[in-house]
């Protein structure tokens, strides 16, 4: 067997592999390309009666794409791709942090080729501001029961609630709605009629505004896009973060020695003072009565003493404090 046949049977399964691999990257891309083409104009609709800003709509729409091409299998083996993608549109529109200085947002401008959207109706542009007075729980579940046409347990499922609070929600929305559109005619009606009405309103105000959503290959390339983007910059904080550990470890002596201890000021050097001679205890005195002799007496003691003791001598003086021992004989 020669070396050409030996390479053939190798050369043609790595072609093989290779288109298969090419077949199966086209089969996502274009299962992706047929869920964005059917789904992402009706989401950008959606999207602006929950927020009333066309370009966030928009942009929420083409991130949740984005995420979705991102995890494709995973939201490929979903069993509702369209809610996966739409659960995700809505987080990212609403956001607590988009609904701070509302001031300081950007004007709402349509992107060069995209035709500016029709004035709207008095009606509709009533029913748009009643809706975006809701509250966002009640907001989303209106919007997603009556608008969208999902049932009590689909929709507490996406708002991630109870059926019972999300049944709450949608009487409330509605009762708000009665009240502040009278023309609507909700009041009285029975739950399911009520649904019916607000489920026709809600869809010819969002197919009053069209929307054109980019190419489903420019979304695709915008993924891998941030996606080569996310990479690089968790690399590059690793790499910073091991630099300045190297920088640290470098800068630091080998071991740790205590900070030198400082000595402690002496204090002035003063000369002891004399002890004081201790008095004598009264067991003392009482024992040795005639062992200390008082140096000092009063001149007629000493006369008396002179006069009534001839024979003996005068005691010179001592010191205070000395003692003498008796004469012994």
């Amino acid at each position: 067997m020669s070396e050409h046949d030996r390479r053939q049977p190798e050369e043609s399964s790595d072609a093989t592999s290779e288109s298969r691999d090419r077949n199966r990257f086209d089969c996502s891309s274009a299962d992706f390309d047929a869920l964005y083409g059917v789904h992402a104009g009706p989401l950008i609709q959606q999207a602006v009666l929950l927020t009333g800003r066309a370009r966030l709509a928009r942009r929420a729409v083409e991130r949740a794409f984005q995420t979705a091409w991102q995890r494709w299998p995973e939201v490929r083996a979903d069993p509702d791709p369209v809610g996966w993608v739409r659960a995700a549109a809505y987080e990212y529109a609403l956001a607590p942090w988009r609904r701070l200085f509302p001031g300081l947002r950007p004007a709402e401008r349509p992107r060069p080729g995209t035709p500016a959207p029709p004035p709207a109706a008095p009606r509709d542009h009533a029913l748009l501001t009643a809706v975006l007075a809701l509250p966002v729980p009640y907001r989303r579940t209106l919007l997603l029961h009556d608008g969208v046409g999902l049932g009590l347990h689909e929709t507490a499922a996406e708002v991630e609630a109870s059926t019972p609070a999300a049944t709450g929600r949608l009487t409330h929305a509605r009762e708000c709605l009665a009240e502040q559109l009278p023309e609507l005619g909700l009041k009285g009606l029975p739950p399911d009629r009520q649904g019916a009405v607000l489920h026709a309103r809600l869809g010819a105000l969002a197919a009053s505004r069209p929307a054109v959503p980019p190419p489903a290959h420019e979304v695709r390339a915008d993924a891998e896009r941030r996606a080569r983007l996310t990479t690089r910059t968790g690399f590059g904080a690793t790499g910073l973060l091991a630099v300045v550990a190297l920088a640290v470890s470098l800068g630091t002596p080998d071991g740790y020695r205590p900070p030198p201890r400082r000595p402690a000021m002496a204090a002035p050097y003063a000369p002891a003072a004399p002890p004081e001679p201790a008095a004598p205890s009264a067991a003392a005195r009482a024992t040795a009565p005639s062992a200390v002799r008082p140096t000092h007496r009063p001149s007629h003691h000493r006369k008396a003493g002179r006069a009534g003791r001839p024979g003996k001598s005068r005691h010179r003086s001592l010191p205070p404090g000395a003692r003498l021992r008796p004469d012994v004989r």
